[in-house]
């Protein structure tokens, strides 16, 4: 099923969009945080940003910027503005398509189906990979960017792909073994302390972010990561 997020202040407007998306079995979250809309795009990881130009707080074309600056995912500006001044500013800022307001339901239907078709294919299942949530700490995949608290850090491939592994099995021990494979296709060409450097510069990075001691050495095991950071 494909998660749509919807950034549309008008309630009612919101309502009609959510009611018929989800009986062509779409799910479909209405962003409620208008000063943290990247936040709730971060938690929901969508397949579908539907946003609206005239918001609180910022407007449509800062926060499309916003969702760029983390994900590809498709965007489709909704607008009660007419010129093509907003229109081009729109596309300039990131978005994939624009519907004007009013608009028939219809119309909106074959727009998302255009775009999810090309970010998609032919609507294969598989959503947004760009962002990885472990409790508050954000991975940007495509980037090797870590952000915690508004903080950002960039890691090396190497690193990011160390970090990634023991992110996505929090509070188990991953086999030192397992990790050199991840890593390096020769495992015939890696120094024994290769791995232990390379662990100690992703601490080095977390400590950049003010996170400390959560990854865990275990010796003669591997190691293993908690969350010392959402306490």
């Amino acid at each position: 099923m494909y998660k749509v997020l919807v950034i549309e202040d008008d309630e009612k407007l919101q309502h009609l969009i959510k009611d018929k998306l989800e009986r062509y079995n779409y799910a479909v979250t209405v962003v409620e945080d208008y000063g943290d809309i990247k936040g709730e795009f971060i938690r929901e990881n969508p397949h579908l940003v539907l946003l609206d130009i005239n918001l609180p707080n910022y407007d449509g074309f800062y926060w499309c910027r916003e969702i760029r600056s983390i994900s590809k995912v498709p965007i489709i500006f909704i607008s009660a503005r007419l010129s093509d001044m907003d229109q081009v500013m729109a596309i300039e800022n990131g978005g994939d398509d624009y519907i004007i307001k009013p608009f028939s339901f219809d119309l909106l239907l074959a727009k998302i189906k255009g775009v999810m078709r090309r970010a998609y294919g032919e609507y294969a299942e598989s959503g947004p990979k760009d962002i990885l949530d472990v409790d508050g700490l954000y991975l940007y995949i495509n980037q090797n960017i870590v952000e915690w608290k508004d903080r950002k850090v960039e890691l090396s491939k190497k690193e990011f792909a160390l970090l990634y592994i023991l992110a996505t099995n929090l509070n188990e021990i991953v086999p030192r073994e397992r990790l050199l494979e991840e890593l390096w296709d020769d495992m015939n060409f890696v120094d024994d302390n290769t791995l232990s450097v390379n662990i100690a510069r992703v601490r080095k990075r977390l400590e950049e972010l003010g996170i400390y001691d959560s990854i865990r050495t275990k010796r003669g095991q591997g190691y293993s990561m908690v969350n010392t950071w959402s306490r």
